[in-house]
């Protein structure tokens, strides 16, 4: 397999939506089109090995998704994380996300002392929180939810408790400003 495609199934493994093949030539370093003959040939690739992964294409977009066939099996586990209680990581994201956001999740990693990556896959899941991609940072930036804002009983997200205090405290932004000088 070319280093290339070896790169764009890495980028669509981790990617919790589809990747446009200009956003994977940016982040690659590489011709578009060189993009799209490595990813059409990783789809096909996917395709003919009838693998529990698969590659789907819309437009100029790509994303790995899991095979049609598997869906049941994959409704039970969903079922079981979406029905569960939150961890306390899962809570402390949560809380991080309603007072602060957005938050991109790189600084989010950074408040937390870890890799929110599968907590945030958890949280879009329960559709407690939703992520909106910024072109210009090529970053996303997480919120909570109307969903959230309804389960927790509240009618906006400012009447949290002390939320005018805390969303508003440059303590975060002071420390996460600090970190990236450190860096």
């Amino acid at each position: 397999m070319s280093s290339i495609k070896s790169k764009i199934e890495s980028l669509l493994f981790i990617s919790a939506k589809p990747l446009a093949a200009s956003q994977l030539a940016g982040l690659l370093k590489v011709d578009k089109k060189e993009i799209i003959t490595n990813a059409d040939e990783l789809l096909n690739d996917y395709k003919n090995n009838q693998a529990g992964l698969q590659i789907i294409k819309d437009g100029s977009k790509y994303q790995m998704v899991s095979a049609p066939a598997n869906a049941a099996v994959i409704q039970e586990l969903i079922k079981d994380e979406t029905t569960g209680e939150l961890s306390r990581p899962s809570l402390e994201a949560l809380t991080i996300i309603a007072y602060r956001g957005p938050v991109a999740k790189i600084d989010l990693d950074r408040i937390r002392g870890v890799n929110c990556a599968l907590i945030l896959r958890n949280l879009l899941l329960r559709g407690l929180i939703e992520g909106k991609f910024d072109k210009k940072k090529n970053q996303t930036y997480y919120t909570a939810t109307f969903d959230f804002i309804r389960f927790i009983g509240l009618s906006q997200i400012k009447e949290l408790p002390d939320y005018d205090r805390l969303h508003q405290d440059d303590t975060i932004d002071r420390m996460l400003e600090q970190n990236k000088t450190s860096l």
